[in-house]
């Protein structure tokens, strides 16, 4: 059973994790699939693919989340997008929804192909604040944690504390708090994000029918 004090309805939603290999994205994936699955009581699929490269090739996690039992499990038009290279982010950006969010590391996306994106330095933070660059991917979960509105970060922090060695644990837990409060620092309050995408998209959808 859920430990969630509220269960915010979802019908589905879709979310692309991306990357290169060596950075956890696979492992960031399933973190936030745990923690939303068990913590939030939510149905959730995950998927993954990754290049052959152990290091440096591409790497993906794909997470459909609902209320309701999901029919089909793999993404197709993804509501949130987070590019943590500049191949994921060109390769990608095609499956994102004209109201979805696309969130990029500044430092390793340099060129976006829309103006419409949320920005920070995370792998920069995971080494220079943190001092580990391995914990780029808990820092990435605690800025998405943020930015899901059906997202409660105590949840994710047991999801942490259940699935990280012992020896690590308050290491990725300090990266997430710090990727939590970037994230609000940079970002804004969500629903806030959410709601302005949504605006944006049906102003882009005016215009092009004038």
């Amino acid at each position: 059973m859920s430990t969630a004090d509220n269960h915010t309805e979802l019908n589905r939603f879709e979310l692309r994790l991306s990357g290169l290999g060596g950075q956890g994205i696979i492992t960031l994936g399933k973190l936030l699939g745990y923690g939303l699955a068990i913590h939030h009581d939510y149905y959730v699929t995950q998927t993954q693919s990754y290049g052959p490269e152990a290091r440096g090739g591409s790497s993906r996690a794909d997470l459909v989340i609902s209320s309701h039992p999901i029919s089909y499990p793999k993404t197709e038009n993804v509501d949130l997008l987070v590019a943590l290279s500049q191949e994921a982010c060109n390769e990608y950006y095609g499956v994102l929804k004209p109201n979805g969010v696309l969130v990029v590391d500044t430092l390793m996306v340099t060129q976006t192909p829309t103006n419409r994106f949320l920005g920070m330095e995370f792998t920069t933070l995971a080494k220079d604040k943190i001092g580990n660059p391995l914990t780029l991917n808990t820092l990435t979960l605690g800025a998405i944690t943020h930015l899901l509105p059906f997202a409660q970060p105590r949840l994710m922090r047991k999801a942490l504390e259940e699935n990280m060695p012992a020896k690590i644990v308050e290491l990725n837990k300090k990266a997430f708090n710090l990727g939590l409060r970037e994230a609000k620092k940079h970002f804004g309050e969500a629903p806030a994000i959410w709601e302005q995408a949504a605006e944006l998209a049906e102003e882009e959808n005016i215009e092009a029918l004038e």
